[in-house]
């Protein structure tokens, strides 16, 4: 891939800011993705990364670190923390922007323990497609010390298959509806399309306990996603 993402990110941090990332899907148009919103503070987050902040215990993985938002505002709080993601532009500003411990990898090579495991804006979609949840949850399980709690958001996205009636239509044999192709562009260039999975809460509730976890739903939010704690 090209890492458009941490490019972006990059231009932002060094002050060459000119345009934002274009983003789209297969059931949706383009829509923008403002790179300071990529930079926010803790005012700034949704309710759902906020309250995910305050419930942080003891040793985190932060997955899918972005810019370091979230590990940035942990680590200011005295957690020992440790940022992850596949975008080495993303990793680069993290460290440049104070994070101490970011380290470019994918989830699956994480063979640390800890007692909190974030995986935030739209957590679930790390995991691609619904035939890949159980190897991922199994995994996620794995990195957990005893008593540990895994934090992740997503959002059930079955409201943009509904008609002007209000019916819901899905095609069954397009697979499970949360499963999209995901679509970026920055300043001209197309990124690889990659796979990215919206799970509702049954969906992953029931995925979990196949695999061992238990999973509760800590709050909603205010336009169909949730956050749920799995342990």
């Amino acid at each position: 891939m090209k890492d458009l993402f941490g490019t972006a990110l990059l231009d932002y941090y060094y002050g060459k800011y000119s345009e934002d990332i274009i983003t789209s899907t297969n059931i949706s148009d383009e829509d923008v993705l403002p790179l300071p919103y990529l930079f926010r503070d803790y005012s700034e987050m949704p309710k759902l990364e906020q309250k995910a902040l305050q419930l942080a215990k003891g040793t985190v993985l932060d997955v899918g670190c972005g810019t370091g938002n979230h590990a940035l505002w942990l680590q200011e709080k005295g957690f020992n923390i440790e940022a992850i993601d596949s975008s080495r532009g993303a990793i680069e500003v993290s460290k440049k922007r104070g994070v101490l411990n970011a380290e470019l990898k994918p989830l699956l090579e994480e063979t640390e323990t800890f007692d909190t495991i974030l995986l935030l804006m739209n957590g679930t979609g790390i995991f691609e497609e619904l035939s890949e949840v159980s190897k991922y949850l199994k995994h996620l399980k794995s990195l957990l010390k005893p008593n540990g709690q895994i934090l992740i958001d997503s959002s059930d996205i079955s409201y943009m298959y509904e008609d002007e009636d209000g019916a819901t239509w899905i095609d069954i044999n397009n697979g499970y509806l949360g499963e999209l192709d995901y679509y970026l562009s920055y300043k001209g260039e197309q990124e690889v399309p990659m796979k990215w999975l919206y799970l509702d809460f049954e969906t992953l509730k029931t995925a979990c306990l196949t695999v061992g976890l238990k999973c509760e739903k800590v709050m909603d939010g205010e336009h169909f996603d949730f956050l749920a704690k799995l342990f």
